[in-house]
């Protein structure tokens, strides 16, 4: 299974969620069957010379405090061409899903979800980085469960 965790620029909420469901693929021993990115629905975090920004200095400080390096993660930007790409699209917010099926122009699979029944706020904007880390963990957590649970385990 391929899944992209997606927000506004890619730089603190989508890079938690990536970072933390690579850390359970470690954990699980599935690290070779599934294979997870994180991008963004906006270019704000990404150069002119089109490399992107590295994950954002307190969401690397709480990632770090919870054993997790996000080393070498630069915030990428989600293509139209990416849904055909990955099997799941997991949006933090509304506006985020709002911004992939604008992107992708529909969902014709069913590809795109939201994390949580709510949405994660961004802590870039509310400077709250571990209530966004914690949402991000149970809802990644909740995810990796039902995924692996489901017998997905095949490689796709």
């Amino acid at each position: 299974m391929k899944i992209m965790f997606v927000c506004h620029g890619n730089i603190c909420r989508s890079p938690m969620a990536e970072i933390i469901f690579k850390d359970l693929l470690k954990k699980s021993g599935l690290d070779g069957v599934h294979f997870c990115a994180s991008s963004a629905t906006s270019d704000e975090e990404i150069g002119f010379d089109g490399i992107g920004n590295p994950v954002y200095p307190k969401a690397r400080k709480t990632l770090l405090s919870h054993g997790l390096d996000p080393e070498g993660k630069r915030a990428v930007q989600l293509k139209r061409s990416d849904y055909e790409r990955y099997d799941l699209f997991v949006g933090m917010d509304a506006q985020n899903i709002r911004n992939m099926l604008r992107i992708f122009g529909s969902d014709p699979d069913g590809k795109v979800i939201k994390l949580n029944e709510s949405d994660v706020f961004d802590p870039w904007y509310s400077g709250d980085f571990e209530t966004a880390y914690n949402e991000i963990y149970e809802g990644v957590s909740r995810l990796f469960e039902r995924l692996t649970s489901r017998g997905e385990n095949d490689e796709k």
